[in-house]
């Protein structure tokens, strides 16, 4: 039985923690604005960014007033969520209950905290995969439906004590809840939006439209890798005992090292298929790897991590060629990123986590896909009809940030 007295000394730093590694992974926005930025045209700079920092505002407030009841109220009864935060109180549902001693373990302010920016990263996965010819404010709408509605339900079913989690299903950080989420509902919006102009020509070609700022690109690879570091250490949301420090140190490592597996592994994938070393499948090789570890960070070895990692890279390769065979056009790889590699790393747990099922694991991947998808379908097509996904042709050829935001990101080289 621990001392009464360090109670509140592992209560605030369990809490501090989790407050920590939240902004951690509050900067991986600042990750993804950076790297879709860097992956589109100049002409279309300031409207992403615009995107990527207002969708980060909408996922606070819509997962405040509706998504975090959802995801995690249900439990407690009642028609009307009993969080006093939310309106000011203060009182014992304040804190979240540790599963042991019956002490508490951290605020339950620190857990909203730490959830709503889980709710802004899978709406950023959206964001790269329309760029530059979805309207601004159809893709708004569909932000305020997917943080409020399409990914509080599907968190629940596990993240919440749902159906996923008493099967067995297995999902630490959100390879599948967070990642393959978000690539589901890109894929239903790509798919519905139609590719970019002058992508695909009529007898099958495939025309490379390169990004305008590389450098921006990598930053924003460097940014997100080091936010994944709360993104996933956080997700062990205690660190006040020894069992749990240790965790957290494994999860690092970890992380660290599945990001490098992916990356070398799409180095050595791209020289033998285009003889270079491209930077983009690099830098979305590393990106591969995060995901693929993200579903179970803990449980694998140094070398596994690497292992697991190196199979998203080279994984992240093919899916973006095939996407582009299919003419699905995603500029940034997001969809291939985020779920190509979130499916991998859903179906790697069993290997390292002997708790885990595959079959449970590929129900789970199947049923976030089906929901996702299929929810994220049906309100994009109802965007469509309301107000249109897609911009005019003649504003996509001009770019969308005059369009959209009346303003250049790069206005000194405008021509005359």
């Amino acid at each position: 039985m621990e001392s009464t007295a360090l109670i509140p000394l592992q209560y605030a730093l369990d809490t501090f923690y989790l407050l920590v590694c939240g902004a951690l992974v509050m900067w991986m926005a600042a990750g993804f604005a950076m790297l879709e930025s860097g992956l589109v045209r100049a002409k279309n700079t300031a409207e992403i960014l615009t995107k990527n920092i207002v969708l980060y505002a909408l996922a606070c407030v819509m997962y405040l007033l509706v998504g975090y009841y959802l995801m995690y109220g249900g439990a407690q009864g009642g028609v009307l969520p009993n969080f006093g935060f939310l309106i000011g109180n203060e009182h014992a549902a304040d804190v979240v209950a540790a599963g042991g001693e019956g002490a508490p373990a951290y605020s339950k302010r620190a857990d909203f905290f730490f959830q709503v920016v889980f709710v802004a990263t899978c709406m950023s996965i959206v964001s790269g995969a329309v760029a530059e010819r979805m309207k601004l404010w159809a893709f708004l709408a569909f932000a305020l439906v997917m943080c409020g509605l399409i990914y509080p339900i599907e968190g629940y079913w596990t993240w919440g004590g749902g159906f996923l989690k008493q099967l067995g299903f297995k999902d630490f950080a959100g390879s599948g809840i967070v990642h393959l989420a978000g690539a589901s509902a890109a894929l239903a919006g790509v798919i519905l939006l139609g590719a970019r102009k002058g992508k695909y020509g009529s007898r099958g070609q495939i025309n490379a439209i390169p990004g305008a700022n590389l450098p921006l690109a990598t930053l924003g690879t460097f940014i997100l890798w080091l936010g994944w570091f709360g993104f996933n250490g956080g997700s062990q949301l205690k660190i006040s005992g020894i069992a749990d420090a240790n965790a957290v140190a494994a999860v690092f490592v970890n992380t660290n090292l599945a990001a490098a597996g992916g990356l070398l592994a799409a180095l050595v994938v791209a020289r033998l298929l285009f003889g270079k070393a491209d930077l983009t499948m690099i830098l979305n090789g590393a990106l591969a790897g995060l995901v693929s570890i993200t579903a179970e960070p803990a449980t694998p070895s140094a070398v596994q991590a690497v292992l697991v990692g190196a199979v998203g890279g080279v994984l992240v390769v093919f899916s973006i060629l095939m996407l582009e065979r299919l003419r699905i056009d995603d500029p940034v790889g997001a969809i291939s990123v985020h779920g190509a590699a979130g499916i991998w790393g859903l179906l790697a747990v069993p290997l390292t986590n002997t708790s885990a099922s595959l079959s449970v694991q590929m129900l789970g991947a199947a049923c976030i896909f089906a929901w996702v998808f299929v929810a994220s379908l049906v309100v994009w097509g109802l965007i469509q009809l309301l107000m249109g996904l897609r911009v005019s042709e003649e504003d996509e050829y001009e770019g969308v940030d005059i369009a959209e935001c009346g303003l250049e990101a790069y206005p000194e080289f405008t021509r005359k």
